[in-house]
């Protein structure tokens, strides 16, 4: 009976060990977003569930050539098949367009996908739609200077557009950026 108990132990340790939100198991890449909150002097101002459908997200640009290796969402409430799509920024077009089938609340979801190989120089935008959000702000309530310098990554700025629909974010902002939405990075090797 006791061995029993510990290999039910064991069973559930490894379960929890391989959870959705177990940063040691997130695949290689870069995650800009944490460079970019900070250089940008955003801190989290306040949680907003149920507030309005939105497509919104960043714009941002390589330095070097890489691939996009995964998305990577946070939310204050549990949502279902989040669509995440990856622009060319420059035509305004979808490049990729990624659905994750479910987010529990104020947890990390990192979903690898097939690589998308990004250009240098060259603009891009990451967004999702979603009614729930994290808003974050500068503590002096002054805007961002833009471009925001992440690794190998530089974010040229935060947009959004209002609705369900999937249209390029025709609103931009430099006062706040709602979200918490990134993408693993790897960089191409020489």
């Amino acid at each position: 009976m006791k061995s029993i108990s510990i290999l039910s132990m064991a069973v559930v340790f490894l379960f929890a060990a391989c959870s959705d939100d177990d940063k040691s198991s997130k695949p290689a890449g870069y995650d800009p977003l944490e460079d970019y909150l900070t250089e940008a002097g955003l801190i989290p101002q306040d949680t907003l569930v149920d507030a309005g459908d939105y497509e919104f997200g960043i714009s941002f640009r390589a330095a070097v050539p890489g691939n996009i290796t995964a998305v990577v969402v946070k939310l204050p409430d549990n949502e279902t098949n989040i669509r995440i799509t990856i622009w060319d920024a420059e035509t305004e077009t979808v490049l990729r367009t990624e659905t994750v089938s479910t987010v529990k609340a104020h947890k990390e979801k990192t979903m690898s996908i097939d690589p998308l190989p990004l250009e240098a120089d060259h603009d891009y935008m990451i967004t999702f739609n979603s009614d729930d959000w994290y808003d974050f702000e500068r503590e002096d309530g002054e805007p961002v200077v833009y471009p925001i310098e992440a690794g190998p990554i530089s974010v040229l700025g935060y947009s959004y557009f209002t609705g369900v629909a999937q249209s390029f974010p025709n609103s931009p902002q430099d006062t706040y950026y709602a979200g918490n939405l990134s993408f693993l990075f790897k960089v191409l090797p020489d």
